[in-house]
This record gives structure tokens, sequence and C-alpha cells, in this order.
């Protein structure tokens, strides 16, 4: 399955969101504050760190990568895409 494609799926079951499908999710468009079509807060951020944790063996180091990794669904697969097998 497609990185990018993943990682929305893995959003909304994780963190438990509703009546949102992957394909509402836009690549680029931000994952938190006023903007985003999601309203995901810090225990969300929390949360996507402990998924990551979990789902890819990949650690966030500390919050200056955590916030430009969760900038969009584009910076976290380039995050996440050189730390983990592709396959």
């Amino acid at each position: 399955m497609e990185l990018k494609r993943r990682l929305k799926e893995l959003i909304i079951s994780e963190l438990k969101l509703t009546n949102v499908t992957a394909d509402d999710i836009s690549d680029d468009g931000p994952l938190f504050g006023a903007d985003s079509a999601l309203g995901l807060d810090s225990l969300d951020a929390v949360e996507l760190v402990v998924l990551l944790q979990k789902e890819f063996g990949v650690e966030v180091g500390d919050r200056a990568t955590a916030t430009a990794a969760f900038t969009s669904i584009n910076s976290l697969a380039a995050f996440l895409a050189p730390k983990i097998p592709q396959g």
C-alpha cells in the first residue's frame, strides 16, 4: 500500500476519527491548526508519535522534528520514507 494512503488510514483508525475517509485528507493540507480539516490537537500529536513508533519502529526525536514532520501527509511521508523498509 502506498505510504501516504497507509498513513491516512492509520490516522483515521488510531485517532478514531469519524466521518472521515482517506480521500477526505489532502496530501498537502495541514494536519493541525485552524486550517486543518481534521481538527487534530496536541493530544493527537502525542498519539501520532506513539503510532509511528508502534507501526514503523520510527522515533520522533524532538518537538521541532515532530512539528516539521506533522505539517501534512506529504511531510510525514517524507520524514518516514527513508527510515522504513520499502515494499
